[in-house]
């Protein structure tokens, strides 16, 4: 697949089930380690149950959950804006991508569009990226797409039952702005 930069990022609606499902069984053996949701298990119906709550938490500005999808339609993978803290103001931003799909510049791409819809759309003045020490790919992501890295992390996230330390790449509204 040819560098991916003509994506868009749309929120998910009930009809990207079987898409998600789908793109999601293609791609566990390389998103499972770092994705705590992710599981070689993972089923249609819990698919559709995280749909729907996606769908009902975004109309309710909770939560901001999109499919990347390319230009020709098919779903490349999902991001997010999620953990929010409204009252400082923060919130992680998250990804994957289908595994037919890296090293495509798709994560790189929606990562930056999703840190601009959030900025445009939200009050929100810090997304971060934490993301696993061991995760390389995802570590070249946030540094592609601008973030800042800060600093480790020691034992930050818990993956499938195994600590990990992480990095921490902001995007601040002041720089993302002035980029």
């Amino acid at each position: 697949m040819p560098p991916q930069t003509n994506i868009t990022i749309r929120p998910y609606t009930m009809e990207d089930i079987p898409a998600a499902y789908d793109a999601i069984m293609a791609s566990v053996k390389e998103i499972q380690p770092f994705l705590p949701w992710c599981h070689p298990g993972y089923t249609l119906h819990e698919s559709r149950t995280w749909v729907e709550t996606q769908v009902v938490q975004f109309q309710a500005g909770n939560v901001f959950e999109f499919v990347i999808v390319a230009n020709e339609g098919g779903l490349l993978g999902g991001c997010g804006l999620n953990f929010i803290d409204w009252e400082n103001r923060r919130a992680n931003l998250g990804y994957w991508v289908r595994s037919s799909a890296t090293r495509c510049g798709v994560a790189t791409t929606a990562t930056r569009l999703l840190a601009q819809w959030g900025f445009e759309n939200t009050k929100l003045d810090r997304l971060e990226l934490v993301i696993s020490t061991k995760n390389l790919a995802s570590l070249r992501v946030a540094t592609k797409a601008g973030a800042v890295r800060e600093g480790i992390l020691r034992s930050r996230l818990v993956l499938h039952g195994e600590t990990h330390d992480a990095e921490v790449f902001p995007f601040i509204r002041r720089d993302f702005e002035t980029a």
